[in-house]
């Protein structure tokens, strides 16, 4: 849990193969962190929590694990709420509930968060294009999408939608398949997309994809994707900005998932209105043309706007 200023920590439980519980940690606490920003960015009221369980989703899921692990989010009560995230879906999230009441995006709720997330980083790259571009449309704007997991898919096709012509990557191949045969995506390796002809570069793999040798190889004038954690650090999106690229920061674009899963626990018990979220991801477009403009005028990068932005709604009046 990494603040709850403005609520319960929220944040869903990532299954990965981390190397070491020092793995694990670190990546807990970075993606606390972005939570408590996403959410205050978001106007929610909510804190910034995460959840990590090590192991291979591919192989060491069960029942029993999964229930396990609702035990210890009951015994925060209520500190922290779950929900799904890599390596964890919504059927892993109905067996958590059958030990904690703490736990969000279930079926019969707000459910699966990746489409919503997918809106929101849509509508974040259009922002990003019309502010980089002077472009009102995404027609014959080429996104190289990096991932196509949950989000990276369904982002896939929103584009492929609004008119973009997409370069897509994955390691596991069906899935770049996948994306050819229903978009017209065009593949390439997995080392190769940073340095695809595109317009836009959007990572919606694991965090810290854009590092040194990333920037080396970037061609595209954005970075606008829904993975957490893009920088590998802060000075990658100070170089980001000196070179002209424009970075949407993941937390603000990435918020869709939340805006959507923070029905289920603000409006427990209510139908899931999934306008009412919709027209609510829309804004992330807004909160971006701010932030972009803001950073046009100061010349500081997106990112440090962005904080500043969430610091200050995080900030507590004085008592008199």
């Amino acid at each position: 849990m990494h603040d709850t200023t403005l609520g319960p920590a929220m944040g869903g439980c990532r299954m990965w193969r981390y190397a070491s519980d020092e793995e694990a940690l670190a990546d807990a606490q970075r993606l606390a962190r972005g939570m408590t920003f996403k959410a205050a960015l978001a106007g929610l009221p909510l804190g910034g929590g995460k959840a990590v369980i090590i192991g291979d989703p591919g192989r060491d899921k069960s029942p029993e694990l999964f229930r396990a692990f609702g035990r210890a989010v009951d015994h925060l009560r209520g500190r922290y709420i779950t929900g799904e995230d890599v390596g964890t879906s919504v059927e892993d999230m109905e067996a958590v509930r059958h030990e904690t009441r703490h736990v969000a995006g279930l079926a019969g709720g707000s459910g699966d968060p990746s489409p919503l997330t997918a809106l929101g980083v849509l509508h974040g790259i259009r922002a990003a294009v019309r502010h980089r571009y002077g472009r009102d449309t995404l027609d014959d704007i080429t996104v190289a999408v990096q991932g196509l997991g949950h989000v990276g898919h369904q982002l896939c096709r929103l584009l492929h939608d609004a008119g973009a012509r997409l370069v897509v990557s994955d390691v596991v191949m069906e899935r770049v398949e996948r994306a050819t045969d229903e978009f017209g995506a065009l593949a390439v390796r997995p080392d190769a997309i940073a340095g695809a002809e595109a317009e836009v570069f959007a990572p919606c793999a694991l965090g810290g994809s854009v590092d040194l040798a990333t920037r080396g190889r970037l061609r595209a004038r954005v970075v606008a994707g829904a993975a957490n954690n893009q920088l590998a650090s802060p000075e990658d999106g100070v170089a980001l900005h000196r070179a002209g690229v424009l970075y949407a920061p993941d937390y603000v674009i990435n918020a869709g998932g939340l805006i959507s899963v923070a029905q289920d626990i603000l409006h427990r018990g209510a139908p899931y209105d999934r306008a009412a979220v919709e027209a609510a991801v829309t804004g992330i477009g807004d909160r971006l043309d701010m932030i972009f403009e803001a950073s046009a005028r100061g010349a500081h990068p997106p990112e440090q706007i962005a904080d500043a932005m969430a610091q200050e709604c995080l900030a507590v009046p004085a008592v008199a």
